[in-house]
């Protein structure tokens, strides 16, 4: 017999959930270092314009999708194309993706995870410690990558097996907040830095001419990647949502905050880059070897910075328990077996899929895909593919399949939001996202 279906308690919950959800690795990790790589504040701009006319659409899509089935993803899909079996693939595809976006997700919670204990120690920002050298010790050396993705896997485990109130929305309600206070407490610290000025140059000024076809799918799927939509983790997590919560306030609320945390990421990142003559170009590393230099300097470095990787770790479970929790639900809805039991089996599948990319900078660094090492192919196919084409295929769904008047009772209950809204989202769901969308991606097939 199935188990009963969660809810969350309340609309703060719900908001900081999805917030939670968006608000990891995309903003704080992934946002620093793709930005450095393509350009700085042209590439950052696009982002914010993407969020706004594409993410935010797409969003509002997987909301009305969950909530208006009460279903987790691939059911919801089921539910609105009986007749259609074939739409819940779009389903099947974001718990697929969701798998593989926590087989390198896992590593970087596990790399986040290891630092916190260095920095409790005080051992990342030690005067002897090169933090370039202790981040390529820490990816490296192959027991501490795997000790961090148990323990990552592990905290998962926990927390999903607890379910939606007890899980996921206690554990949002108080890291959320806090890793919003530090984040202030490092953006004053950077802002202030001599020579800090060009890193705030560098991140706020649009230099267009670095732009390339590459850039806009970087820029597009980071805004995927940022929000968490286009795998329907969404769609399960609104499934849990009460009738009298605004879909537009929430999602305009998520997106509020995502766009915050990602301007004070750059913020906190580019100051402390050039004040130090750091490389914005560093990759994957490069929130590793800023934050030691910049808590560095001080005072009370160490406990600020143990602080703030804490909380950066919660942030990045908050978004991974999103990830999890897509794939149980699933399971749980076509196999009537426990919670319990199946976000340990996950948590075990998980952990074995992800040990390659966690070895990908040690002993498979020969290992390449498409000259790519395990871990960056993986979040190329992830990020850069399969997140744009489940949202472009989530777009033709609602706009094609999805009765209208559905779609828009759905959008505008619990609102005081009229048919304006509802006709601005329908032309960027049936215009806008499927244009912008394919676009993109043959520009970037152009530029190969």
């Amino acid at each position: 017999m199935s188990e009963k279906k969660g809810q969350w308690s309340s609309k703060l919950g719900f908001i900081l959930a999805s917030a939670g959800a968006a608000i990891g690795l995309g903003a704080i990790w992934k946002l620093p270092y793709v930005t450095g790589q393509s350009g700085g504040g042209a590439f950052f701009l696009i982002f914010v314009l993407f969020t706004l006319l594409i993410g935010l659409p797409m969003l509002l899509s997987e909301y009305i999708l969950g909530r208006g089935t009460q279903s987790e993803a691939v059911t919801a899909y089921k539910k609105i194309a009986p007749t259609k079996l074939g739409w819940a693939w779009i389903g099947r595809l974001g718990v697929l993706g969701c798998f593989l976006l926590l087989t390198f997700y896992s590593v970087v919670g596990g790399w986040i995870f290891i630092y916190s204990g260095l920095g409790i120690s005080g051992a990342v920002i030690d005067p002897a410690t090169d933090p370039t050298e202790l981040f390529g010790k820490v990816i490296g050396t192959p027991w501490i990558t795997l000790v961090g993705l148990v323990l990552f896997t592990l905290t998962n485990v926990l927390v999903i097996s607890l379910g939606v109130q007890n899980g996921i929305e206690k554990a949002n309600k108080w890291m959320m907040p806090l890793l919003f206070i530090m984040f202030f407490v490092l953006v004053v610290r950077a802002v202030t830095l001599d020579g800090a000025l060009e890193g705030i140059k560098f991140f706020l000024w649009p230099d267009f001419s670095n732009i390339t076809g590459r850039a806009l799918l970087e820029a597009l799927g980071q805004s995927f990647f940022g929000l968490a939509v286009g795998f329907s983790c969404l769609v399960t997590y609104s499934s849990y949502l009460k009738k009298d919560v605004s879909l537009p306030n929430s999602a305009g609320s998520v997106v509020v905050l995502t766009v915050l945390v990602s301007f004070l990421a750059g913020l906190a990142i580019f100051p402390v880059v050039f004040a130090f003559n750091l490389e914005p170009t560093a990759g994957p590393g490069l929130l590793f070897m800023v934050l030691p230099t910049a808590f560095g300097q001080m005072p009370f470095g160490e406990v600020f910075l143990a602080m703030f990787l804490l909380l950066f770790l919660f942030a990045t479970l908050t978004s991974s328990f999103s990830l999890y929790e897509i794939i149980v639900a699933a399971f749980m809805e076509i196999s009537q077996k426990s919670r319990l039991l199946l976000t340990v089996l996950l948590g075990i599948i998980v952990f074995l899929a992800a040990i390659p990319a966690a070895l990908s900078s040690s002993v498979l660094a020969n290992v390449t895909i498409f000259e790519k090492s395990i871990f960056d192919a993986t979040d190329f196919l992830v990020s850069n593919l399969m997140l744009p084409l489940g949202n472009l295929l989530i777009a033709i769904f609602l706009v094609h399949v999805v009765d209208k008047e559905f779609v828009k009772k759905e959008l505008l209950m619990g609102s005081q939001l009229g048919q304006g809204y509802y006709s601005t989202y329908r032309i960027l769901m049936l215009v806008v996202v499927p244009i912008v969308i394919v676009f993109v991606l043959i520009n970037m097939l152009l530029q190969y």
